[in-house]
């Protein structure tokens, strides 16, 4: 039998998704930049990494798992929580997304990692005495493994036009803006803004549909499924390899796409990759 035959009632059988029943990392989250008056922000770029909370003592996901992260790794971190993002440098997210989901760390790998750091999550100062209050725990701290994530002042929005280009033409995702006199709340709030040329969102595989022409007996498209629950397939993005071992059944994926249809669907949805924060089991 087909592979493939087996996909679709497979995912009739399957769970709601891989973080149920798991304490959350209070982090805050973006909304959509929509024209803002950039120079009441810093801004920083988006980096294509791993979303990361240390709580002092652990690196957790934002579903709430630890990181297999090896001891040496954070022994220079503080004692204070700290949002950050796990990253290998710009373009290395599928070795970085494969190296922090392993239940036994490879050390090798590790070595590449930085957690890079953009907040102090149990401060109540405004964002920018956040940053200097971050400034002076990094210069009490030496450790090679964790950085302090820049954050531009801009006068205005054609130099955030300009950081953006200069970001995009080094291979970067696009911005991050955190308002200056805002304080951290773990919601997802207008404190805090993505700014890139394309939307991305998130959605739940539900099931595999089998391709045809050159892709009989790979995968053709993915059911998913938004946190609103609205349904749609994502058909395009995937190389040959993730046709072939595709994402799966309720895993979450990440997509990206260009404004709504009428009927609020995503337009040009585009598979980018799988949200695979959740580290390995034994």
């Amino acid at each position: 039998m087909n592979r493939l035959s087996l996909w679709l009632p497979l995912a009739l059988l399957s769970g709601t998704g891989y973080a149920e029943g798991i304490a959350l990392p209070p982090l805050q989250l973006a909304k959509d930049y929509q024209q803002q008056d950039v120079s009441l922000y810093r801004v920083s770029e988006k980096l294509d990494g791993v979303r990361a909370y240390w709580n002092g003592r652990d690196l957790l996901s934002r579903n709430g798992h630890r990181f297999s992260a090896p001891d040496w790794f954070v022994a220079g971190f503080p004692d204070t929580p700290l949002d950050g993002e796990l990253w290998m440098g710009r373009g290395h997210f599928n070795a970085l997304s494969a190296a922090v989901r392993r239940y036994r760390p490879q050390h090798s790998e590790w070595q590449q990692i930085r957690f890079m750091v953009f907040d102090l999550p149990a401060s109540e100062l405004p964002f920018e005495a956040r940053l200097t209050a971050l400034a002076r725990l990094f210069s009490r701290h030496d450790s090679p493994y964790i950085e302090l994530l820049e954050q531009r002042r801009l006068a205005d929005n054609a130099a955030l036009a300009a950081y953006l280009a200069e970001v995009e033409a080094l291979g970067g995702e696009g911005l991050m803006l955190r308002h200056r006199d805002s304080l951290y709340q773990p919601t997802r709030n207008q404190d805090l803004l993505k700014l890139k040329r394309f939307q991305d969102a998130e959605a739940q595989v539900l099931a595999h549909l089998p391709g045809q022409g050159k892709y009989q007996g790979m995968l053709g498209a993915l059911l998913v499924e938004t946190p609103d629950g609205r349904r749609f397939k994502l058909g395009t993005g995937f190389s040959d390899l993730q046709r072939q071992q595709p994402p799966p059944v309720g895993s979450v994926v990440t997509y990206r796409y260009r404004g709504e249809t009428d009927q609020q669907l995503p337009r040009f949805a585009s598979f980018l990759r799988i949200r695979s924060d959740e580290p390995e089991r034994p």
